[in-house]
């Protein structure tokens, strides 16, 4: 994967975790979209269709 799609799910999937918050919240934040979120999620975690929880 790409270092910048990597830091990019890395910081998604933290802030939603300290911050608690939905994938629409974590998108609005770092200023994507909420499917970037769920692609690099999944992508990340290697497991098509599965966010990380």
């Amino acid at each position: 994967m790409k270092e910048y799609i990597e830091e990019r799910a890395v910081e998604a999937a933290r802030y939603i975790v300290e911050q608690n918050a939905t994938v629409r919240q974590a998108a609005k934040e770092l200023g994507i979209s909420k499917s970037t979120v769920h692609m690099d999620g999944t992508k990340q975690n290697g497991q098509a269709g599965k966010m990380l929880h």
